[in-house]
């Protein structure tokens, strides 16, 4: 088993919400981080085991070369964790066409871009971590939810894919899909998880499922995690 204390991790969406949560969860088992997100002006912590990577994953022409970049400079990286994605909801008709492609791009063609970048570095060392941070909307399509559940939907086909393409080459690849999770995702939509306890996940509690897939014995693969609140609530703002 290759000990959290000696890994290095790549995070993406790190600044904030679930990301954040498992960024300092690794730091705290002694992890080297490589952070990225598009803005950390509020990350307050910078451990010496801490690198933030400043990036917009949503501007796929520089992309590329960005990951090329990282690939050559962090030959290190045994994980790589694809968490970033951004939610807006209403029924099929209320999206632009402009808006439908960013949501696309953001919710699943980076993330695409990332594997694709990182994953053949994981499978010619012979071992690593591949963990999509999916969603309950990957499990089930619902009325508003279109455009982010067909992303969430390719998500997950895509995590069963590679994981068939990786196992033999010691690359792990996980899924895990967590249900409503107070963070400031909700913070610009018109809806949120209850406010009791029992109605949201936190953040910690998906980063205790990733730390528990990246401390699984190296035989062990946790296909699929779904998470979800004891008694789901939503509440709307308006």
């Amino acid at each position: 088993m290759h000990r959290l204390e000696t890994r290095k991790i790549l995070v993406t969406g790190a600044s904030r919400g679930i990301g954040a949560a498992i960024t300092r969860r690794l730091l705290a088992a002694g992890s080297h981080v490589v952070a990225v997100a598009r803005d950390f002006s509020d990350w307050a912590e910078h451990p010496p085991q801490l690198e933030t990577i400043t990036l917009d994953l949503s501007d796929l022409d520089r992309l590329p070369d960005q990951l090329g970049e990282i690939t050559r400079t962090h030959t290190e990286l045994d994980g790589l964790i694809l968490n970033a994605g951004h939610g807006r909801f209403g029924s099929l008709e209320e999206f632009s066409y402009h808006q439908i492609r960013e949501m696309v791009e953001i919710n699943l063609l980076q993330h695409i871009y990332m594997a694709r970048a990182l994953t053949p570095h994981l499978k010619k060392q012979g071992h690593g971590d591949l963990i999509i941070i999916g969603s309950e909307a990957a499990l089930s399509g619902g009325r508003k939810g279109a455009v982010y559940s067909a992303c969430k939907f390719a998500l997950r086909g895509l995590a069963q894919s590679l994981r068939e393409e990786c196992s033999q080459s010691g690359v792990r690849v996980s899924l895990i899909n967590p249900g409503m999770v107070d963070t400031p995702f909700y913070d610009e939509l018109d809806f949120a998880p209850g406010e009791t306890p029992e109605n949201h996940l936190r953040p910690e509690d998906v980063a205790d499922a990733v730390e528990m897939v990246l401390q699984a014995h190296p035989g062990t693969v946790f296909d699929e995690i779904n998470l979800n609140p004891l008694k789901k609530v939503i509440r709307f703002k308006k």
